[in-house]
């Protein structure tokens, strides 16, 4: 009797560790690795000019980057980041593997570099939103491509300019290496991969509610409406004025907002496919979800509505909340 409590402790004992291990990898907690908070504040930033492997990639425009930029950064246009017709079929696409390490090879980052990104936060409304989730396309192509310290400066050069920070107008020319990572092929999803997993996974819609509804349309797209089954969670919510810029929301409320369109805690990395009108909402919603709020198993369907609309075979969801 003795032996087979002893042994009802020990396999109780193994269930409840084992169930511990599991959920201690679940999506909703944070990874270790990052040497630097997936947003860092103007003031970490000055704090750190000059610091070791610190990349400050401005991807501004040359002439913004020309007429003043944070000391020691570099530039390198958004528009290196990502294909546009007619380079592409649509919008906001990734480059080529080979292509897209050269320019990281250029811009002097390696595997170890951390880096920072600095774009613009202030600007017309709705403009000034869709120019926000430039930071979040550069960094998630710098993750997929194998770079891992990837942050977003928050409040931008805005923020910077607004607090007096110094400033600089000598153009930095980083040194070139050879980069060589390891693309994260899982991380982009196609659109047969996305009907094949239509109402059995998790979508979230990042655009704004009144086109996840259907009463609006996007020219990006053809057609009104959601993907079926998706639940919206607008990225614009994630940022909120601060004097005459756009900051995100503090981190805590970040990843409410996610636990609250996604769910909490699980005992296995729930898969979770985000999408956009083109690809830019669509990468800040894969940034905050999996950096920030620590989800594990993100994906971005990079197509999004602009490729699931032109097929008039591809089922849309209007007027209704799911």
């Amino acid at each position: 009797m003795k032996k087979i409590v002893l042994f009802s402790l020990l396999a109780l004992t193994l269930v409840a560790v084992l169930l511990f291990s599991v959920s201690a990898s679940a999506t909703h907690f944070p990874p270790p690795g990052p040497a630097i908070d997936p947003i860092v504040s103007t003031d970490w930033l000055e704090g750190n000019l000059g610091a070791e492997d610190l990349v400050i990639l401005d991807v501004r425009t040359p002439d913004e980057y020309a007429a003043g930029h944070i000391p020691g950064a570099i530039n390198s246009h958004e528009a290196n980041w990502y294909l546009i017709p007619p380079d592409s079929v649509l919008f906001m696409e990734l480059p080529a593997v080979e292509d897209l390490f050269t320019t990281i090879g250029n811009a002097g980052i390696t595997a170890d570099s951390l880096v920072v990104i600095v774009s613009a936060a202030s600007g017309p409304v709705p403009l000034v939103f869709y120019g926000l989730a430039v930071s979040p396309r550069v960094a998630d192509t710098l993750i997929y491509a194998g770079v891992k310290n990837v942050a977003i400066l928050n409040g931008g050069y805005d923020k910077w300019v607004a607090e007096g920070k110094a400033l600089d107008t000598v153009p930095v020319t980083p040194t070139p290496v050879t980069y060589t990572g390891k693309v994260d092929e899982a991380m982009f999803v196609s659109k047969d991969y996305v009907t094949w997993k239509m109402r059995r996974t998790t979508i979230l819609d990042g655009r704004d509610p009144e086109y996840y509804f259907g009463a609006d349309k996007e020219p990006f797209y053809a057609r009104p409406g959601h993907i079926p089954g998706a639940t919206s969670l607008p990225v614009p919510y994630f940022w909120t004025l601060e004097g005459t810029y756009y900051v995100y929301r503090d981190t805590a409320v970040l990843k409410e907002m996610a636990s609250g369109a996604v769910g909490g805690h699980f005992f296995f990395p729930r898969e979770i496919i985000v999408y956009c009108g083109v690809g830019g909402y669509a990468s800040t919603l894969w940034f905050v979800l999996s950096e920030v709020a620590g989800y594990r198993n993100v994906k971005i369907f990079d197509g999004a509505a602009e490729e699931w609309t032109a097929d008039p075979m591809a089922p849309v969801v209007l007027y209704k909340w799911e």
